[in-house]
Parts: C-alpha cells; structure tokens; sequence
C-alpha cells in the first residue's frame, strides 16, 4: 500500500473556517479539502437544499423530451420505457414508468435480456414496441451511441427520448431529443448524473412546466439515491443533493420493494445500499431477468413486494456461489499461463457465466491490481467486462483497442465490450501494449489516501457526530481517512474470523490518553507489528460499534505499518 497523505490547509483559511463554524481544526480541516471556506459553503454542504437543483431546462433538448411526452398523452399513443438490467438501469425505469403510470395508463416497460440481446438498445426491443403499437420509446441509461437502431427504430414509426449519461460517440443517434449532460454541445451546469438522475431530471421538468408542487418528486429519490449509490458516481454537486435526500426517503418511507431488500435494519447508510440492495437488484438481471428487479421496485403490495424480494434474494445466492467458482477458476488461469508479470489480466473461458464477470473482473483486480478484463462467449462473440485501477481510464485504453473490437461503452473504471474469437489474441496483446504505453507504473500499487493525522485525543463523540454529517459518501467525497502515529495496544492483540483473517485490538497513543477498540478486516497477518507494545503507525476510518446495546467509536484500519 502507497500511503499518501493530502496537503495541509492553509493554517489562516482554516483558522477563519474554524471560527466561523465553531468548530475543531480538524473539521474545518476536512471542509477545506473539500473546497468549502465559507459559513454559506458549509451551510449547502451539511444541509444540501432541493431548491439547489438545476433548471432541468438548462439540459439541451429537455423541452423537446417534454413536449414529446406530453404530445404523446395527448395522442393517447402508447409509450414503453427501455432501460438496461443493471441497477441504475432498472431504478431509472422503475422511477419513469411510476411517474408517467400516475399521469397516463398507456405505458409499458421493457428491459433488453442481458443473454439473448445484449447490453443496450436492441433491435429485438424496437420490434416489441413496433408489434404493440408503441410510437415513442423512452430509453434510460443506454443509448447514446445506438445511431443504427434508432433509424431502424424512425423507419417503423418509432420515435425515441434518449436519457444517458455514458461518453458519446463522435455522432449522436437521430432521436426526437438526447438528454446526456456529457455532449459536448449540452452547457448543463453538472454532468456527473447516472442513468436515474437524467431521468429524473426529465420528470423533474415535465413537473415544472405543469406548474407542480415539485414536492411531489420526493417520493422516487429512494430510486435515485439508490442509483447513485450503485452506479457509483461522484457524490458531489446535484449528486449529493439528490443522495441525501434520497436517503431521508429510504430511512422515513422506503418503497415497499427497497424495504423488504434492506430488512429492519436502522438508520440506513448509503454503505447499505452499496452492499446489501444494490448486489441484489442487480442479480436478478445478471441470474435471470431485469424485469424482476422493475417489478420489485414498482409495487405497492408488502406481500407481493416480500414475495418478489425473495425471488430476488435466490438469485443472490446463486450469484455469489457462481462468482465465487468463476474467480477461482480465472486464478488459476493467470498462475498456470505465468501471466502475474504483465501489466493487465486478460482471461477467457467460453462456459463463464456473462451474469457475473463484472464481479469477477474486480475480484481479480482487488487480488492483482492491475487493470482487467474477464471474456465468455455471448452468441457468436465474446463478451467482456473491464475494471480498472484508481487514476487509470480504461476506456480510453479501449479506445486504442478499437480496431480488435466490435462495439464497446462505459466509464473511466468500467466498461464493457464485444469483439469476435478471431481477434481474441490480436486484442489481448494490444490490450497490455497500451496500458504499458500509457499507465504510470505506481498506479499499479494500491494507494491509501489520508485525509489529515489526527490524535487520538481529538476523536471526541461531538467530532464524531459531526463527521457523520459529512455523508452520503461516496467518490468526490469519501468518508474521512485519518492517520495516528505511535500507538500501542494495550494487550488485546489478536486474529479473528474465520481463518484468523482479521486483526482486533484496543490501542492508546498515550498513558493518559483515551483508549480505542480497532478492528481490521483481512489484517490479521499484521498482528506481529502490534505484539509486545511495539509501537506502530495506523490508517483508519471512524466507524460506530455497538455491542450489549452499547455504542462506541471504534477505529477502522486499512492498513498498519512499524512506527518511524
């Protein structure tokens, strides 16, 4: 692990920040790493204000989406809405079927099977809408660069409102309206949105422009904010405003379908979401079919609700046993092809199950740290997802891959992409030349970003409380990592878990000062460094424990190392 420790604040920034916030250096500290220096700065950060959000209308081609829809409830045509099988995918549709249902009865939805049409637009969905009398079809977290289909789609009286947010291609498809903050034509003041918060923004302005109460929005920023958490983009700007109110939705009045996937559990995190709703919404797209996942989010009956969240749950299980089985299976390819010297990891098997290689690609990158893609076959094509290291775009690497590949899309750490068996090896060894040409070779260790050195002595329960104050965390803004120096355990040492795998212990910086009980997942092999009081350096996060109906602070290490 590289640890790299931010720069410090400038001391008279911080001094006035403190003051005016009344508040410990160390917090104004973390504000100032932020960008946040004003009172009225802080005010927008720790209370994040709906009325914050963007004019929809500022989004190039939103009044022509709008005016669409309505002409189309006027016409009394039938409308589908598409999206892809993923979570935001399956959220976007969930949150633009309900809101156009409760207006309008003629709308249908539609989600593309993830093995028999791929990811995206496909021509076998057009042909669903045309055989049902669909004239406009909204598709939602996909379709920027399907220029083909949607001329296919204009040929058979189709129109199409595109809502995405991925990169586009040098064209953009003929569509009655584009809504894609990242078009280099479109001045929208953020361009960070997932898939469900163009789609948002879209209902957002159909509210607007009826002169609505937009308060009647709040109810779907449990399906935005759920989106936002899985689709992990920047929690940052309009992002966090819609996170954090959506996280107020799903702690007060979920919907039926996140309350059964969440349990009873309280004070729901965006940590939860992450990894306890979003894995499973997910599975059913990668197990069995999307549609599942819209079906859940969409009702309104408990019971049917919990019987659909049990489906769900099924498919979970069969997704990790079947991730788990296909990461040990790509292992073991890499070692036997002595393939750990290279720069990427490249594996292929044609029996991989296409539902899960995604999982498979970041397991192997957690294991090997290095950028990487895991192929199947799909049809008559392999099929690929790419994963890549912190501060390395792998969808431009796949840009200079091009000419191996068929089609591809994504984001700077993940894409996916189709090519054909021929030109499996011709794109393998192109794959690892580009990234040799390009990447900076310290990339390809694991960094640990700290926000500030803290002493142990400043972790009161106030800071504490303000901290958590801090979230919803996500990428433009993690929870805080902190660094302490020179601490000791005070003789509690020890591995637990399954395989003594994690390290616990309780450590004290100095005699007189406050003692901290530490946990450290996947440590355990570090306990040496912390025998016989050795004094050690540690990197941590501030987490909550309770135990007995007790709750304490306790610190959450990411990494340890012999003091200096």
């Amino acid at each position: 692990m590289r640890w790299t420790i931010k720069p410090k604040p400038d001391s008279e920034t911080l001094r006035k920040l403190a003051e005016k916030l009344e508040v410990g250096e160390p917090v104004a500290g973390l504000l100032v790493q932020r960008n946040i220096t004003t009172f009225e700065e802080a005010r927008k950060f720790f209370r994040p204000d709906l009325e914050d959000l963007h004019d929809p209308f500022l989004m190039k081609d939103m009044d022509r989406a709008v005016n669409r829809i309505e002409e189309a409830i006027e016409n009394q045509e039938n409308i589908l809405v598409y999206g892809d099988y993923d979570v935001d995918g399956t959220s976007s549709v969930a949150l633009m079927s309900s809101f156009l249902k409760f207006r309008y009865p003629n709308v249908a939805t539609y989600i593309p099977d993830r093995y028999d049409e791929g990811y995206g637009i496909s021509y076998k969905g057009i042909d669903f809408a045309a055989d049902n009398d669909i004239s406009l079809i909204i598709a939602l977290d996909c379709g920027i660069k399907e220029i083909e289909k949607v001329a296919y789609a204009k040929e058979k009286g189709i129109d199409f409102i595109i809502c995405d947010h991925h990169r586009p291609g040098k064209d953009i498809p003929d569509a009655v309206a584009v809504l894609d903050p990242k078009r280099s034509d479109c001045d929208y003041p953020y361009d960070e949105l997932c898939g469900c918060g163009v789609g948002f923004k879209l209902i957002q302005a159909i509210t607007r422009k009826n002169g609505e109460n937009e308060e009647i929005l709040l109810p779907y920023l449990d399906l935005v904010a759920t989106a936002i958490a899985a689709d992990i983009v920047p929690i940052t700007g309009e992002n966090r405003i819609l996170a954090y109110h959506g996280m107020n939705v799903i702690n007060v009045a979920p919907r039926k379908g996140l309350e059964c996937l969440l349990g009873e559990r309280k004070n729901i995190n965006i940590t939860d979401v992450v990894f306890i709703a979003a894995p499973r919404i997910n599975a059913a797209g990668r197990m069995k079919h999307g549609q599942h996942a819209v079906n859940l989010l969409t009702e309104e009956d408990e019971i049917t609700a919990k019987k659909l969240a049990q489906e769900i749950e099924e498919f979970n299980s069969e997704r990790r046993n079947t991730d788990k089985l296909i990461t040990e299976e790509a292992k073991k390819q890499i070692i036997s092809l002595q393939e750990e010297s290279r720069l990427t990891t490249v594996v292929f098997s044609e029996n991989w199950h296409k539902g899960v290689i995604g999982i498979v690609a970041s397991r192997l990158t957690e294991t090997w740290y290095r950028p990487t893609l895991v192929f199947t076959k799909s049809g008559d094509k392999l099929a690929a997802s790419a994963r890549s290291v912190k501060g390395f775009d792998v969808y431009e690497a796949l840009e200079g891959c091009k000419d191996h590949i068929e089609q591809f899309g994504g984001h700077k750490y993940a894409a996916g992409l189709t090519l054909l068996e021929s030109e499996y090896e011709n794109f393998k060894r192109k794959f690892e030349e580009v990234v040799s040409e390009t990447i900076d070779r310290k990339l390809l260790t694991p960094e640990i970003s700290i926000d500030a050195e803290l002493s142990l002595k400043d972790i009161t329960p106030k800071f504490y409380r303000i901290l958590k104050q801090f979230g919803p965390f996500g990428p433009g803004n993690m929870s805080p990592v902190f660094l302490s120096r020179g601490l000791i355990d005070t003789g509690f040492g020890k591995c637990v878990g399954e395989d003594g795998k994690h390290l616990k212990c309780q450590v004290k910086q100095e005699d007189a000062g406050p003692a901290f009980e530490v946990i450290g997942f996947n440590l355990g092999e570090k306990l040496e460094l912390i025998k016989n009081h050795k004094r050690f350096d540690a990197v941590y996060s501030l987490d909550e424990n309770t135990w007995n109906g007790r709750t304490t602070i306790q610190l959450k290490l990411k990494d340890i190392m012999a003091a200096i």
